[in-house]
Parts: C-alpha cells; sequence; structure tokens
C-alpha cells in the first residue's frame, strides 16, 4: 500500500487547455465522472486523483522520475494528491474554493491559443491572491503546432509571467494527450513543490471541499453508511474514533427563528485515494466517513463548512470587518475594465477557505469594508477572502483581503 498523499497541487488555467488530460497523464485517473462533465467534455466540480511518485536511476548518473516502479532500483518518493479545478468562467467561484486546500499548482497553458486566455489570468492572480507561491507552469498541446509556433507561444508565456509570483516558475513544453515530456513535469514537481511541515500535536482543522451519500438505492437500512466529507486536513492529525465538530453546522428552526448550529459527529472511517488508514495527517486529499445522517452530505451539501475537535473550530462568523486590497483590472474577461471602489449596499461574494458566501456592503471605506453575510462562513481575524462583483451576469474577481474582525 502506498503511503498517504503528503502535498495537494492545483490543476489549473483556461478551460480546455488540457488540465484533466494532463491529470490523467500523472495518475492515470480520469476526474471528469459526473454525468454532467462527460456530456459536456468540461470539469464542473472539483476533482481528485493520487499517483505514487517514483525515482529511478537514468543511467547516466541522474535520477529520473515517473509514476510506475520501472526496475527494482526505483524507490518511492512520495505520494501526491492533484486538485483538478474547472476552468469555465462560471465555475471561478469552485477554482477559488479548490485554491485554499492546494499546496502548490500547476498552471497549464495551451501552445495553440495566443497567451494569455481570460481564465489563464484570472487562474494565476487568484494563486497569487490565496498566497500560493510554488508553481509549474505547462506550455500543453505542443503536438498541435509547428516548432516556430511553440517557441513564439513560450515567448508570450513568460512574458505573461513577468512580474507575478510565477515569474520564475518552469516552464515545461509537453503533450498530455500522447505523454510526452510527462517525467520532466514530475521532476519539477519533486523540485518545486515542497511537501508542508506536519505537526501532529496542534489542535486538526480540515476544510470541506466535497461531501457525499456512498449509499447505493436501494441499500437495506442495517447496511446503510454515514455521510462521508472530503477534503484536506491542514493541520492536525484526524483518527478514527475521534469526536469532531462541523461548522457552520446546519440551519435549524427554533422559537420561530432560523438559527444555525455547529454538528457534532464521530469519525468512522479514513481514506485517501483508494486506502484505508487510522490516522491522517495535512498535505493529501482525504474522506472522512461519519455517523451523520447521509441526507445531510449528499450532493456536496457540506462543502465550505471547516471541521475540528469539539469546541475547537473555528468561530461561525455572519457579520465581518475585512481589509480590502482591489486589483486595478477586472480579470476573467477577455474586456479591459477598472475596478471601480466597493460601494454600499453592494452585493460581493467572497471565499474564504472552501466557502464560497454573498455578502452585502453595509459600511465601505478606501481600505476596509463592513459586510452582511448571506450564509455564515467559518473564519478567524487575518484569513485570507477573495473578493468577486457581479459584472454582466458573472462574478468576476477584483481584489482581495484578510478579515480584520467578526
Amino acid at each position: 500500500m502506498s503511503s498517504q498523499p503528503s502535498v495537494n497541487i492545483g490543476m489549473v488555467g483556461h478551460v480546455d487547455h488540457g488540465k484533466s488530460t494532463l491529470t490523467h497523464a500523472l495518475t492515470g485517473i480520469k476526474t471528469d465522472t459526473h454525468s454532467e462533465e462527460i456530456k459536456r467534455g468540461i470539469s464542473i466540480k472539483l476533482g481528485y486523483a493520487d499517483t505514487t511518485i517514483y525515482k529511478c536511476p537514468d543511467g547516466n548518473g541522474g535520477i529520473s522520475y515517473g509514476r510506475i516502479m520501472e526496475s527494482d532500483q526505483c524507490s518511492e518518493s512520495r505520494t501526491v494528491s492533484f486538485v483538478d479545478a474547472p476552468g469555465h468562467e462560471t465555475l471561478m467561484a469552485t477554482m477559488l474554493s479548490g485554491s485554499s486546500i492546494m499546496n502548490g499548482a500547476i498552471l497549464v497553458i495551451a501552445a495553440n491559443e495566443k497567451c494569455p486566455q481570460p481564465q489563464t489570468r484570472e487562474h494565476l492572480i487568484a494563486l497569487e491572491i490565496m498566497g500560493k507561491t510554488e508553481i509549474i507552469v505547462v506550455q500543453n498541446k505542443i503536438d498541435l503546432v509547428t516548432k516556430e509556433r511553440a517557441i513564439e507561444n513560450y515567448n508570450e508565456i513568460r512574458a505573461f509571467l513577468k512580474g507575478s509570483v510565477a515569474e520564475n516558475a518552469p516552464v515545461i513544453p509537453a503533450s498530455a494527450y500522447h505523454n510526452i515530456n510527462i517525467d520532466a513535469i514530475f521532476k519539477a514537481i519533486e523540485e518545486n513543490i515542497k511537501t508542508p511541515v506536519f505537526d501532529p500535536s496542534v489542535d486538526p482543522m480540515m476544510y470541506i471541499a466535497r461531501s457525499f451519500d456512498v449509499n447505493r438505492p436501494g441499500t437495506k437500512p442495517k447496511n446503510l453508511k454515514g455521510g462521508v466529507l472530503g477534503g484536506s486536513l491542514v493541520r492536525g492529525e484526524l483518527k478514527i474514533g475521534d469526536e469532531i465538530e462541523i461548522s457552520p453546522g446546519i440551519q435549524i428552526t427554533k422559537e420561530n427563528k432560523n438559527v444555525w448550529e455547529n454538528v457534532i459527529t464521530e469519525v468512522t472511517s479514513l481514506m485517501a485515494g483508494k486506502n484505508s488508514y487510522d490516522r491522517i495527517r495535512p498535505g493529501g486529499l482525504a474522506a472522512v466517513g461519519t455517523t451523520l445522517d447521509p441526507f445531510l452530505t449528499k450532493n456536496d451539501s457540506m462543502t465550505g463548512r471547516v471541521i475540528g475537535k469539539v469546541g475547537k473550530v473555528p468561530p461561525m462568523i455572519f457579520n465581518a470587518t475585512i481589509e480590502i486590497h482591489l486589483l486595478r483590472r477586472v480579470v476573467g474577461s477577455a474586456e479591459e475594465t477598472a475596478v471601480s471602489p466597493l460601494r454600499s449596499k453592494e452585493s460581493l461574494m467572497l471565499t474564504v477557505g472552501t466557502a464560497n458566501t454573498v455578502g452585502l456592503v453595509t459600511t465601505a471605506r478606501s481600505d476596509s469594508i463592513e459586510i452582511t453575510l448571506k450564509y455564515p462562513v467559518c473564519a478567524t481575524p487575518g484569513d485570507r477572502v477573495a473578493i468577486g462583483r457581479r459584472i454582466a451576469d458573472r462574478w468576476r474577481l477584483i481584489g482581495y483581503g484578510t478579515i480584520d474582525s467578526a
């Protein structure tokens, strides 16, 4: 059995630039499994796939890397998780929530289109906003262009990256469809995206990015399994038998009022990839089995919540003061549109951790806002927030901020 994944790597970039195909080339797993994804040929939900990277002598005194052990001289380097984020402009909120559980990222840019495309720019800025600095760039689909166009596109990519968080990132030409240069991508992963430091003594906290009812229709009551929570442990460790608290929990009616109450449950199983574990640590993606009624977890209904020990989860907030930093230009659209100041009574979309919520600005200043949230989030002062504005019927990324008080 392979070791638990130790790092999360985001697969980001413009729609149809080959993110899911590259994930398949690196892992052997197809992440587009939702029926609508298969029908439309694009990623809609966050996809997950794990692979173990092996290091082998290359015969010239060096080391090569791959996902298949080629000889008895090869050894396991580490197991990694890939988070395949959707590139379509209407799904930016999903990409932003996924970025909160990424330790590093692969930015996929197709060689057969001019760089940058709108979501190429938007995803790179999103990575910078969310504090992700360990980035690899893959110049995909080189099999579809001439040598001259590949060089021209490479220069476009370098010019685009200049001045950004990925200015010094390696740019690797590849064809995910034909498995060209996949070994070079593995090598870049090993050299540029490090395994985070793990401290088992701190209180655990996990971001929920997916949730499931794993029971098939017609399952007998005695065989029903509790709801499953998928996401990434960002600190501490979880083990089977732990009593955990989920925040924000569920909305209930009490004394003729709608209130939110946290949910307490027990960990019954832990899985990472296809393997089961007695305990998990940070760095990879995991599925936590619980005693929850599976009705509560079906269809990703628990996405955006936080798991922690009982009484140790961050507070649930409905109102917040946020220090803001607006971008000069709206990203994600083909037009160059300046970002105007935020206004009172304006609706904004906020991404905090894996949670997306809409809020109404009650007070707007040049450097901060006070906002009331439609749905609560679990957060503490200092947490990073991505800010989106409704522009031409789309939520567009316009800036970021930090929670000052709640």
